[in-house]
C-alpha cells in the first residue's frame, strides 16, 4: 500500500531554515503529483506547495512563495520542502500528500480533497 513518511521537522528560531523530507513507497513515484500541506492548532489544513510528476512545474501558497522550495528526487522516491526565512506563523504540522492524477494545473490542486494519500505529519515549531 502507499506509504508516505515525513521527517525533518523540529524547533527553529525565526529567520532560520529547515528541510522536510517525504519518503514514498508502495507507488510508482514518477506517476504521482506530490504536495505539502500544513495545519496549525485550531485551523484548517492548508495548501503549501505542489510539484508535478516531472518536477518541471511547481505551485506555492502566497504565504510561502519566495521562502519555500519544493523539489523531488525520483531516484530516492522522496519529495523535499526547503523552508527558509521561517516565521512564527509557519508553526504547524506539515503533511506530505500524493495524487495520481496526471493533470497539474487544476483549480483543485490546492485542495486537500484532491490528494488521496497522506503521511502522518511532522511538527515544525518556529520560535520568535
Amino acid at each position: 500500500q502507499v506509504q508516505l513518511v515525513e521527517s525533518g521537522g523540529g524547533l527553529v528560531q525565526a529567520g532560520g531554515s529547515l528541510r522536510l523530507s517525504c519518503a514514498a513507497s508502495g507507488l510508482t513515484f514518477s506517476s504521482y503529483i506530490m504536495g505539502w500541506f500544513r495545519q496549525a492548532p485550531g485551523k484548517e489544513r492548508e495548501f503549501v506547495a505542489a510539484i508535478s510528476r516531472s518536477g518541471g512545474n511547481t505551485a506555492y501558497a502566497d504565504s510561502v512563495k519566495g521562502r519555500y522550495t519544493i523539489t523531488r528526487d525520483g531516484a530516492k522516491n522522496t519529495v523535499y520542502l526547503q523552508m527558509n526565512g521561517l516565521k512564527p506563523e509557519d508553526t504547524a504540522v506539515y503533511y506530505c500528500a500524493a495524487d495520481p492524477d496526471a493533470t497539474f494545473f487544476l483549480p483543485s490542486r490546492r485542495t486537500r480533497a484532491k490528494y488521496p494519500y497522506w503521511g502522518q505529519g511532522t511538527q515544525v515549531t518556529v520560535s520568535s
